[in-house]
């Protein structure tokens, strides 16, 4: 009752302001509000890696709760000394300072001095924290009576509601103690480089200095004045025998003995910059964190989460590493690069990088663009994805149990006609598409050599045979999406990847070949608790068997022999491994995907200005200058010395072996014997040959000691050659005997002094014979 009184004449001690009687105002004051709590303050949430290292902290106030047993009790005795030696004595209000304050009061006709003790400055700074808007946060620390009874009040009922250990843990821990350090174990961290339980007396009594006037005696702007008020708190500790006398002057003498550590707010300065930049935008844009903005972006800078990723820091350095020595970080030529890694199986990000920093695009080697990842996530529109897209033309055509040995003609130039997307509207075009080299075209090719050669018309062809609709879905079974969110456009050309795609979508739809078809969505975030402990949900990557283990099983056959026998041949890394180029038209970028059964990742190399305007063409980097950039000549090396760095000490595991179905043609990587018709007709000569699966093309006449005239006399390849089933053999007829000048000792037109040698008959394989071929290397 006496406590209500004090409060209400403190409160209304101004003229005219007292419009209750005392005793009335006591009854009210001393009963509990109804909408009396103590929601949690603003903490700041950390980023870690898989390993439990520090990847970033987010945060709108540097805040760390610790329970009150880890704060040093020297600390806790220089916070009471100096601000209320009297707490474990008196209740909410603390009477005699009450009382100096009433005299205060009225002596001056309004509010100069509240009382407050430590239960009253943490509603204080609670009011403040919790305010909802700038309203209420100014209505907060407003110099007014109503404010201040609202105090007094909220204080009496902490007291019922807490105990005392319960707010003086709760008063360190929201308190300011200047330059940016909320809390006692920010402070510590932040002033000294250690922990709370961990603080010295001269420490403590610098830290508990600061909280009265945070501004005005931060150590880090006024050392004078911070020494002066830390040496007024030890001087309060000797006198109150809470310090000896000894040591509080022998502190006096120390100097300050700062160790000021800055906390990095946000990815700037992570170690995993764009990871950390797509794990915040994970975050602030899925409602499974918030049903608003406003509400995904509190819950990230105070919510104290413990945000626990998928980052693997070994495997982020190897490919960190990668991208910069081939892709300089400021390269003259402008040019960028990025690459993901995406574990098969679990859609877990192992790691994202760029070869920038975070930061304004304006200064050279920087971006805030995540070339990584989709615009959702980063901001980017994508990349074209060239011939990387041709993995799911063959994994349609495998779909529909094309064997591996099923041949297509390959022309130099071919207009992709007669297709319809899947709404059943056509989607042909009669534009011309060519081979990016010469030499291409012009023959057959199997699903395998095809794939390996990375052969233009073989997939228009191959696209149009399996068709358009079936080729699209299968990259969307595989997750595959533009980067600006929008369907994969269903176009002619669609196997030769005009689609803008993001590297992490294309690893994790390569990771599913890995995985034997079961596609994950790529996920960044393990497990998230809050600052209470509570385990949160994270998005869950959705993993399911997206084709036929078989269909996987196959693709990866193919696309084993691209790393030995293909456009990517001598990049292996010495343990089963497999791949696809991809170069974009007209060189506008490149890219590279590979995956082992442990691993997959996806590099792109390009210009960020544009790769029209800017073609991979005459570019020079990391002291090498290329006159064209393909999917082999920087993204490849890139991806190899990724992989050879990220599963160093990672077990090998093998691709499982395909169907025996595919086979039924063949392996579609042999060679097959060109027959031996040397000597035979040219009639029969064609007929055999074309009977064993060749075209045959005539090369002329030569003249010939041992064949008569008008019979074969050689064949290009030759009998016995090892060739691709269907490759063209030219034949050259014989057109008889030279003019040679007549020997010595033979009559003109005499016997020769020698007939013409004997030859056994031509022996000649089975007709479709392959036993025994090797594949050779193109």
């Amino acid at each position: 009752m006496v406590a209500g009184v004090l409060a209400a004449l403190i409160a209304f001690s101004t003229l005219g302001m007292l419009g209750v009687s005392a005793r009335n105002g006591a009854n009210w004051f001393q009963s509990v509000p109804v909408d009396l709590s103590t929601p949690p303050v603003p903490q700041r949430s950390v980023i870690l890696a898989e390993d439990g290292s520090k990847i970033a902290t987010f945060y709108y106030e540097n805040r760390v709760d610790v329970p009150l047993k880890k704060v040093a009790p020297i600390m806790r005795k220089a916070i009471l000394a100096i601000e209320d030696n009297r707490f474990y004595e008196h209740g909410g209000l603390d009477f005699k300072a009450t009382i100096r304050a009433l005299a205060s009061n009225l002596a001056a006709g309004e509010v100069t001095q509240g009382g407050s003790g430590i239960t009253q400055q943490y509603v204080k700074n609670l009011l403040v924290e919790t305010a909802s808007n700038s309203e209420e946060r100014s209505s907060a620390l407003a110099e007014t009576p109503a404010r201040k009874v609202k105090e007094l009040r909220l204080a009496v009922a902490m007291e019922k509601k807490y105990t005392k250990d319960e707010i003086l843990e709760r008063y360190l821990n929201i308190a300011y103690f200047g330059d940016g350090a909320y809390g006692i174990e920010a402070a510590a961290r932040h002033y000294f480089g250690k922990s709370a339980a961990s603080l010295t007396l001269p420490q403590a009594a610098l830290l508990a200095g600061i909280v009265r006037y945070p501004y005005a005696y931060d150590p880090t702007v006024s050392p004078q004045r911070a020494t002066e008020r830390r040496n007024t708190v030890l001087a309060r500790m000797a006198q109150i025998h809470w310090a000896d006398p000894a040591e509080a002057a022998a502190a006096e003498r120390t100097s300050l003995g700062l160790d000021v550590k800055s906390t990095p707010n946000g990815c700037v300065e992570s170690s995993a910059p764009f990871f950390c930049d797509y794990v915040q935008r994970e975050i602030l844009t899925n409602p499974i964190f918030g049903a608003t903005d406003k509400a995904r972006k509190a819950l990230l800078q105070r919510g104290g989460l413990t945000i626990r990723t998928t980052v693997d820091p070994k495997m982020q350095r190897a490919a960190q590493k990668a991208v910069d020595r081939y892709v300089p970080q400021k390269n003259s030529s402008h040019k960028a690069s990025a690459e993901v890694l995406v574990q098969p199986g679990t859609g877990a990000v192992r790691a994202m990088v760029v070869d920038r920093s975070l930061g304004p695009s304006e200064k050279i080697g920087k971006t805030w663009v995540n070339f990584a990842a989709d615009g959702d996530h980063g901001t980017s529109l994508g990349m074209q994805a060239g011939s990387t897209f041709k993995v799911f033309t063959l994994a349609a055509a495998l779909d529909q149990d094309m064997a591996f040995g099923h041949r297509l003609y390959a022309p130099d130039h071919y207009s992709p006609t007669g297709l319809h997307d899947c709404d059943g509207k056509y989607a042909g075009s009669s534009t011309s598409l060519s081979n990016a080299g010469d030499g291409e075209g012009g023959r057959t090719f199997s699903l395998v050599t095809g794939t390996w050669n990375s052969v233009n018309t073989f997939f228009l062809n191959l696209e149009k045979q399996v068709g358009l609709c079936d080729t699209v879905k299968m990259a969307e079974k595989l997750g595959m999406r533009r980067a600006d969110g929008k369907p994969l456009q269903q176009v002619a050309s669609f196997t030769l990847g005009p689609n803008t795609v993001s590297p992490i979508r294309l690893a994790a739809a390569y990771a599913a070949f890995a995985a034997r078809g079961r596609y994950c969505d790529p996920v960044v975030l393990a497990k998230i608790t809050d600052a209470t402990g509570h385990e949160m949900k994270v998005p869950d990557a959705k993993c399911h068997q997206a084709v036929r283990k078989g269909v996987a099983d196959g693709v990866n056959h193919v696309l084993r022999g691209v790393l030995t026998q293909g456009t990517a041949a001598g990049m292996g890394i010495g343990r089963p491994a497999a791949g696809k180029t991809g170069t974009v038209d007209n060189f506008t970028s490149a890219w590279f995907a590979g995956y082992t059964p442990d691993m997959a990742s996806a590099v792109w190399v390009g210009d960020p200005r544009g790769g029209y305007a800017h073609p991979m063409q005459n570019v020079c980097l990391a002291g090498r200058c290329y006159g064209e950039v393909f999917g082999a000549d920087i993204p490849a090396p890139i991806w190899r010395q990724t992989m050879l760095g990220a599963l160093k000490g990672v077990p090998a595991h093998d691709f499982h072996s395909p169907p025996g179905e595919y086979y039924r043609e063949g392996s579609g990587e042999d060679r097959v014997q060109v027959p031996n018709v040397v000597g035979l007709s040219v009639s029969a000569a064609r007929s055999r040959l074309a009977a064993a699966g060749f075209d045959v093309n005539t090369g002329g006449s030569v003249a010939s000691d041992t064949y008569p005239r008008g019979t074969v006399a050689r064949t290009s390849p030759g009998g016995g050659s090892r060739v691709e089933p269907g490759a063209t053999v030219t034949i050259y007829v014989s057109r008889g005997r030279p003019n040679r000048p007549n020997p010595p000792g033979n009559p003109p037109g005499g016997p020769p002094t020698q007939g013409p040698p004997t030859f056994p008959p031509p022996t000649f394989p089975p007709i479709g014979d392959t036993t025994g071929a090797r594949p050779n290397n193109d």
